[in-house]
């Protein structure tokens, strides 16, 4: 055995979650079957950016049928993670957002085509002027990442805590209300609705959309009738200090850090706020609860309050000209309601997915049409060029495809 493969295996077999001691006796079958090729595929990504430690998890039919975590939690405490240890999402927050947001919409309490601005009757700061196109922004512009913005333009406000802070004349950081308040007074980047721009700021607003029509919190309406009606009630909205990490987290870590040196630990807690980002990158949660809830999504007598016509919402491509070709065709992909989403032959069928990053994170989550779906998390992100975090998507999708059978075992009941 190579030198590497030792250490792969090391690894493996020292951060095994502690949910192993209720594994099913078919379990050792699925471990040569599935982690020969999952396994391997997760810690020849993490050995190649030197990650400290990482999780994943798998669903064949909305059963979970593997979950491993891999490395270390906390390197300095040499703490490993488990499978169900929390993980800061960055964007995959968004999905859970898009889906409150159709939830709402099918329950008549908002319009997917109502003016998003109109419903939150907030001004501009003192002396600015709103942009005019402002009204024309819909809710739906909102999920699709259609509103206006471009922050490779004119940057991204979300990560203008002080900046903004100090245009509202307030101590930083900004909280959401102040950067709202401050982007209506800035112009918009292109006309509503004529092209795609990826908007966390869009997400920023669909928030507190969610908390005007509920008159709850956005953390509260999300735990209460999003996820725990789905068996999620671990979830929460992370924050910026270290000191204040929740109970399983992980640390995180950045690639040039050196391991011995607890001073080195800057930029994962102090080169940005987290808690104003909560609806579009904000959430904690496991690699367990992420395919918990993509098994929800693929199981309507779980989510009985997102009917048929609500599904198709969720999944819609956005209008015209948005992810269209020249001739006016649907582009391979598009962006939906908080989902990539890339059609797979006729019928329906598509795969859904979405990623995360942050200093210090990197997350995925994938849907897949045949009935798998997997979460994999990281406690840190590429700075590389030369390994991007993108490539563990293809390689999943290839250990995927090797296995020839799929368990019949669910391991969800040992992750409650």
């Amino acid at each position: 055995m190579s030198r590497r493969h030792f250490i792969a295996r090391a690894s493996l077999a020292a951060a095994l979650g502690t949910g192993a001691s209720f594994l099913p006796r078919s379990y050792g079958a699925t471990r040569k079957a599935i982690g020969a090729a999952f396994d391997d595929t997760v810690s020849s990504f993490m050995q190649a950016r030197k990650v400290p430690g990482g999780a994943l998890a798998v669903i064949k039919d909305r059963r979970l049928v593997y979950a491993r975590a891999y490395g270390w939690a906390d390197v300095e405490k040499k703490e490993a993670p488990r499978p169900d240890s929390l993980f800061r999402l960055a964007s995959i927050s968004k999905t859970f957002t898009a889906v409150a947001v159709v939830k709402l919409a099918a329950a008549g309490r908002l319009r997917m085509d109502a003016p998003a601005f109109d419903i939150l009757q907030w001004e501009p700061l003192p002396g600015k002027k709103p942009d005019p196109r402002l009204s024309r922004i819909t809710v739906r512009h909102l999920l699709h990442h259609t509103g206006g913005w471009d922050r490779d333009q004119s940057g991204d406000p979300m990560f203008m805590p002080e900046k903004i802070a100090f245009a509202n004349g307030e101590p930083p950081p900004a909280n959401q209300r102040a950067i709202i308040r401050y982007m209506l007074g800035q112009p918009l980047d292109f006309d509503p609705g004529t092209r795609y721009a990826y908007s966390n700021f869009g997400y920023c607003v669909l928030g507190r959309i969610i908390e005007k029509v509920t008159g709850l919190g956005y953390a509260p309406f999300m735990q209460q009738t999003i996820l725990a009606p789905i068996g999620i009630r671990r979830m929460l909205l992370g924050r910026s200090r270290a000191s204040e990490r929740a109970e399983r987290e992980v640390k995180y870590y950045m690639p040039e850090q050196r391991f011995d040196s607890r001073e080195s630990l800057t930029e994962p807690y102090t080169g940005f706020c987290l808690e104003p980002l909560d609806s579009h990158g904000g959430w904690l949660a496991s690699a367990v609860d992420l395919v918990r809830f993509a098994a929800a999504l693929d199981d309507p007598a779980r989510v009985s309050w997102l009917p048929p016509e609500a599904r198709l919402v969720l999944y819609e491509p956005p209008a015209p000209p948005v992810s269209r070709e020249a001739d006016g065709t649907l582009q391979p992909a598009y962006y939906a309601c908080g989902w990539q989403v890339r059609p797979v032959g006729h019928g329906g069928r598509a795969n859904y997915w979405h990623n995360g990053s942050l200093p210090g994170t990197f997350t995925l989550l994938v849907r897949r049409y045949d009935g798998l779906a997997w979460a994999a998390l990281f406690n840190q992100r590429s700075s590389d060029p030369k390994l991007p975090d993108s490539e563990i998507d293809g390689a999943l999708h290839q250990a995927a495809d090797s296995v020839a059978e799929w368990p019949g075992h669910d391991l969800f009941g040992n992750y409650i």
